[in-house]
């Protein structure tokens, strides 16, 4: 009875620990009013947890008063909330987000048209295709003997290497540049003009965002921008 009584001691003595450590949290539920309400990210800054809403827009949370919550989702105008002693009180939160207008620039003629090379039989099909890095790199390479021994001596087959390197990051470059005006940057991402340039470098450094860029995703693309854009805010203001 005594083994009992101290276990139920202890449990009783955990639990209140707990109990007071989240005594300030509770779980509330939220609608989101939208055009498109599925799939929103919802993010406590504070605790770092976050869910998404459903395709009605509702979602449930813990919070506590005061925290920030982060409301994000692609061609959706991220919204920031701070949860205020009625909202923490009413045990509800309703959001409304607005549609974000993005201009892009790029225009694909005819997506469906089935012209290619090898349906009009200039080159055979599933044969790889090379960028002019990849052809000079392929051509030091591919002969063998004496003349690519050679071509690995010299350094020449590191620097082909390099060269398709850079020629991808170029690429990539290239496809932001005409992606997204200026206006985008500095109103939406809240990037400072002067700052423009180099966040572009930044997201091309950043692997999945270089595919999404490099396969035409612009889904994806937009959806990757924004938190990148959030993450380099950051680093620039503690830079200042």
């Amino acid at each position: 009875m005594r083994i009992n009584n101290t276990l139920l001691f202890v449990f009783f003595f955990l639990t209140q620990i707990a109990f007071g450590q989240n005594s300030n949290e509770k779980e509330i539920l939220g609608k989101i009013t939208a055009d498109s309400v599925e799939g929103i990210n919802v993010f406590n800054s504070r605790s770092q947890r976050g869910t998404v809403s459903d395709r009605d827009g509702f979602f449930s949370l813990f919070i506590k008063e005061g925290d920030i919550l982060v409301f994000s989702a692609v061609n959706l105008v991220t919204l920031r909330k701070k949860v205020t002693k009625g909202d923490f009180l009413s045990n509800r939160i309703a959001i409304q987000m607005t549609t974000q207008s993005i201009p892009l620039k790029e225009i694909i003629v005819n997506e469906s048209s089935k012209i290619t090379a090898e349906n009009l039989g200039i080159i055979p099909y599933g044969q790889k295709k090379y960028s002019p890095a990849e052809r000079k790199l392929y051509t030091a390479t591919s002969g063998g003997g004496i003349d690519g021994l050679l071509n690995t001596i010299s350094g020449r087959k590191a620097m082909l290497k390099k060269e398709i390197v850079v020629e991808r990051k170029e690429n990539s470059l290239s496809r932001l540049e005409v992606l997204f005006e200026n206006k985008y940057y500095t109103e939406t991402l809240k990037i400072p003009s002067d700052y423009i340039r180099g966040f572009q470098y930044y997201c091309i450094e950043d692997p999945p965002f270089a595919d999404a860029l490099s396969t035409k995703n612009k889904t994806l693309t937009m959806f990757l921008i924004v938190s990148l854009a959030e993450n380099y805010n950051k680093t620039i203001e503690n830079e200042k």
